[in-house]
């Protein structure tokens, strides 16, 4: 029985691909018992990221796939709540230099609080999360002051916003650049052209794409899968099926302005601590965002992740 240590690059619920990164020879593998069956408040025991040992005897094929019997411990990882209203949770992808997370001021329409708990949720695992505002190509023109309002909410918060469009070209090779040399997760909404982005990267790639449902503005899910590719820069991404929630997990409610990085920054001037920053008299974080250097859209996001936080309570 042969052992050995490997890179979990797809998913597909009970089966799993594998390689032994930094080579690109995937093989077939499926959960030992043992792993399966280990109490984990996830619904996933093995993400994309993962390194696994895996034992195998003979030639590995689909009909004889190598077992995952171990997970090894993760450097980090990305984990949402399952659904708004489910105490179980799900990790998106683990071991990973950075998170993409890919948004759109329309088609689909952004939803702020989304972004922001994806955010935060890379703040907190100490994943470098950045924006990718894409298809720039069908608004600029349209909406430029908006398209400046956002950069300016997250840059100002400190974030990096890379402006794409995978019809004019517009950031692709910055966005190769980011890549180079790293695992990448690319995550977002439905939509939002994150297979598109993929295939832009790295034509090779072949990543399905789809067209938004106009009746609704709605993304398909053209990604059913969590699979990383290897790209031709040297570099790793992971692309996820679109994303239609976002619900925060093991954070507590005081903690939660302290993953927002322009709130943590002002809370110091708070004349108590703690400081919910939502009543308490000279609270500088309140002061923040009345002069503007707060933004109000994330200091209404902070509002309303305290108030989903009293939803599992």
């Amino acid at each position: 029985m042969a052992r050995g240590k490997a890179t979990v690059i797809k998913n597909a619920g009970s089966h799993f691909l594998l390689s032994e990164l930094p080579e690109w020879k995937p093989f077939e593998a499926v959960l030992k018992g043992k792993v399966r069956q280990k109490k984990s408040g996830a619904t996933n025991p093995v993400a994309v990221g993962d390194r696994v040992i895996y034992e195998c005897s003979g030639e590995v094929s689909e009909k004889n796939p190598a077992l995952i019997e171990e997970v090894l411990p993760r450097d980090n990882y990305l984990i949402r709540r399952s659904t708004n209203l489910s105490r179980t949770s799900h990790i998106i992808a683990a071991n990973i230099d950075q998170a993409l997370i890919v948004t759109t001021l329309y088609f689909p329409e952004i939803k702020l609080p989304f972004l922001d708990r994806i955010l935060l949720t890379c703040e907190v695992y100490g994943i470098r999360g950045i924006i990718v505002l894409n298809k720039v190509d069908l608004y600029r023109s349209e909406v430029p002051d908006q398209v400046e309002r956002f950069v300016d909410i997250y840059s100002s918060a400190g974030y990096t916003v890379l402006q794409t469009s995978t019809i004019s070209g517009e950031g692709i090779e910055e966005l190769k650049e980011l890549c180079r040399g790293k695992v990448s997760l690319l995550s977002g909404e439905s939509g939002v052209g994150k297979s598109s982005l993929v295939n832009s990267i790295d034509p090779s790639i072949g990543a399905k794409t789809g067209l938004i449902s106009q009746a609704h503005l709605q993304g398909k899910h053209t990604t059913s899968l969590y699979e990383m590719y290897r790209l031709d820069t040297d570099a790793f991404i992971i692309d996820t099926p679109g994303l239609r929630g976002f619900g925060l997990v093991d954070l507590e409610k005081e903690e939660i302005y302290k993953y927002f990085p322009e709130m943590l920054r002002c809370s110091k001037d708070c004349r108590f601590t703690p400081c919910t920053h939502t009543h308490e008299p000279d609270c500088a974080v309140k002061q923040a965002v009345d002069e503007g250097i707060i933004s109000a859209e994330r200091y209404n996001s902070y509002l309303g992740m305290l108030e989903e936080d009293k939803k599992f309570r």
